[in-house]
């Protein structure tokens, strides 16, 4: 049953993504907490949901490329600097304890979801 949700999840989770650029994590980690609440340590949760959501905006993002939405210019000035960034990122998130990183999490899906509702 749990895996047919979660292949059901992934089923939501792509096309949303894909139609809306609502990243992959966010919904993602709801989607982990839900259906593995037991099983996801906040490091566990952050790695499974990093390593689904590489191949999902590759697949999305090549679409949107291949229709002629991708402003080149913009996307490798967002490289330059976000993946410098994630590398370090990664580094500190497997520092902080269990509890900093759910607080962490918790915080950015928070202001996440207000934002936009408002």
């Amino acid at each position: 049953m749990q895996w047919s949700l979660t292949i059901f999840g992934g089923i939501i989770i792509g096309g949303l993504v894909a139609i809306t650029s609502v990243g992959a994590g966010a919904l993602g980690s709801i989607a982990l907490l839900y259906l593995y609440p037991k099983q996801m340590t906040p490091n566990k949760l952050v790695g499974t949901d990093i390593a689904h959501a590489i191949p999902l905006a590759l697949v999305a993002g090549m679409g949107y490329l291949m229709a002629g939405y991708v402003n080149l210019t913009l996307l490798c000035s967002l490289l330059l600097g976000s993946i410098p960034a994630a590398f370090l990122g990664s580094l500190a998130a497997t520092s902080l304890s269990h509890n900093k990183l759910r607080l962490c999490l918790a915080a950015i899906l928070g202001v996440s979801g207000l934002k936009l509702m408002f």
